[in-house]
C-alpha cells in the first residue's frame, strides 16, 4: 500500500517494518566471522516484533539458496552491515573532534545509545514515534540492557514540532551537534518535507556541527532495480508479510 502524508504506522507494518528488516540484518552480520558491527541488541529487538520471517533472518535461519531467487539477500544484509559501521566510525570521529551532543533523527531499532562506547559528559538524542521509544526501551529494559551514556528520548512524529520537543528534552543549539538520519532521506518523505527536515537542523546546528545521512531511492531508479525490489516483495509475500519498499517510497 503506497503512503498517505498522514499515515499511521508501526514496527510491524509499512515504513515502520523496514526499520525491522534493517535491524534483522545488523543481527545477522554481528553473527558473522567477519565481524563488522556488534549489536548484540538487534535481535532481541526484532524478536520482541515478532515477524516471523524476520526472526528467521536476524536467527541466520533463511535458506538463502531456496530464498534469494534473484533477490540478493547477502548483498542487502552487507549494505546494511556496512551501512551501520560507516555511522560508528562517524561517531567515534565526531567524539574525538570533541562534539559532545548528538541527534538521532527517526532512530527506528537504533541501539547505539547502548551498544557503543561513549565519552564523558555526552547526550544522545533520539527522535521517532512515541510508540517506536517506548517499544524499544521497553524491550531493551526487560533484557537489562542500559545505555552507555546520557541518552534522552523525544517521542514525536517528524510532521510535528520536533525542534521544540528537542529543546524541550535539554537539547542545546548553542553547543556543536553530530546529527544523524540514517535511511531516512532515501524516499520515504516528499521532497518538501526532506527540505524541511535539513532546514530545521540547519537551524539548530551550530557551528562545527556535522550532519552524516544516506541519500538516494530506497527502490533504486532502475528497471532492474525495481524488479529486484519487486522479488524481495514477493519472497516477504510467501512468508505472510507485505511489504514493498518500491510501493512505500
Amino acid at each position: 500500500m503506497a503512503r498517505a502524508h498522514d499515515d499511521n504506522w508501526d514496527l510491524a507494518s509499512s515504513v515502520g517494518a523496514t526499520a525491522t528488516m534493517v535491524a534483522a540484518g545488523r543481527a545477522m552480520a554481528t553473527k558473522d566471522p567477519r565481524a563488522l558491527i556488534s549489536d548484540p541488541f538487534a535481535e532481541p529487538l526484532v524478536r520482541a516484533v515478532g515477524i516471523d520471517v524476520f526472526n528467521r533472518l536476524a536467527a541466520g535461519e533463511l535458506d538463502f539458496e531456496a530464498e534469494d531467487g534473484g533477490v540478493g539477500f547477502p548483498r542487502m544484509t552487507d549494505t546494511f552491515a556496512a551501512r551501520a559501521r560507516f555511522y560508528d566510525d562517524y561517531f567515534s570521529q565526531v567524539t574525538q573532534a570533541g562534539i559532545r551532543q548528538v541527534v538521532i533523527v527517526a532512530a527506528g531499532l537504533d541501539s547505539r545509545a547502548y551498544r557503543l562506547s561513549w565519552p564523558a559528559g555526552m547526550t544522545v538524542y533520539e527522535i521517532d514515534q512515541p510508540e517506536v521509544i517506548e517499544f524499544k526501551t521497553s524491550t531493551l529494559s526487560k533484557i537489562g540492557a542500559t545505555p552507555t551514556t546520557d541518552y534522552r528520548t523525544v517521542g514525536i512524529d517528524l510532521r510535528e514540532d520536533w525542534p521544540a520537543a528537542l529543546r524541550e528534552a535539554g537539547f542545546d543549539a548553542s553547543q556543536p551537534t553530530a546529527w544523524l538520519a540514517e535511511g531516512v532521506l532515501i524516499g520515504w518523505l516528499p521532497p518538501e518535507a526532506e527540505v524541511r527536515l535539513m532546514d530545521d537542523v540547519i537551524s539548530l546546528s551550530a557551528p562545527d556541527s556535522r550532519f552524516a545521512a544516506d541519500y538516494g531511492s530506497v527502490a533504486g531508479t532502475s528497471p532492474e532495480a525495481r524488479e529486484q525490489a519487486k522479488r524481495l516483495a514477493e519472497t516477504w509475500r510467501r512468508h505472510g508479510l507485505e511489504l514493498d519498499v518500491a510501493n512505500l517510497a
